[in-house]
């Protein structure tokens, strides 16, 4: 298999990994290293970029819903932190539903992407650096 097409593969799984559908983007990228070692910054900036698009999806998503109130807690956690939630939406379950939450209380574009972008790249930091330990 091409270079290219490994990385494609690595990005569609990384990009529906962000989203509500079921996926596993962080086997993917460990499997691609496995088999391709020296694609490790591509293939690293490649997942972080698609698992962060993914994710603006789902933040675009939900700025298209109509606006109701969220659950206190919910809503508590984005008045008290705001963007920065994001950063954890790399945990499995809640986080695929930060996003939508933070679309939905209509948070400020541009630093939600940027905690978005930062939360996941860091997950996909420490799963290379755990990788490399591993071996």
């Amino acid at each position: 298999m091409t270079e290219l097409a490994l990385l494609a593969g690595l990005a569609a799984s990384a990009f529906l990994s962000a989203t509500v559908l079921p996926g596993n983007s962080e086997l993917a990228l460990s499997a691609l290293l496995y088999q391709q070692p020296s694609l490790l910054w591509p293939a690293v900036l490649v997942a972080s970029v698609a698992n962060t698009a993914g994710s603006a999806t789902s933040l675009w998503l939900g700025r298209r819903a109509p606006a109701k109130a969220l659950p206190a807690r919910t809503a508590g956690w984005f008045a008290r932190f705001g963007p920065a939630t994001l950063l954890l939406s790399w945990v499995p379950l809640l986080g695929d539903a930060l996003p939508l939450a933070a679309g939905w209380l209509r948070l400020p574009w541009w630093p939600c992407l940027l905690w978005l972008a930062a939360g996941k790249t860091l997950r996909y930091l420490l799963l290379v650096w755990g990788l490399q330990w591993w071996r």
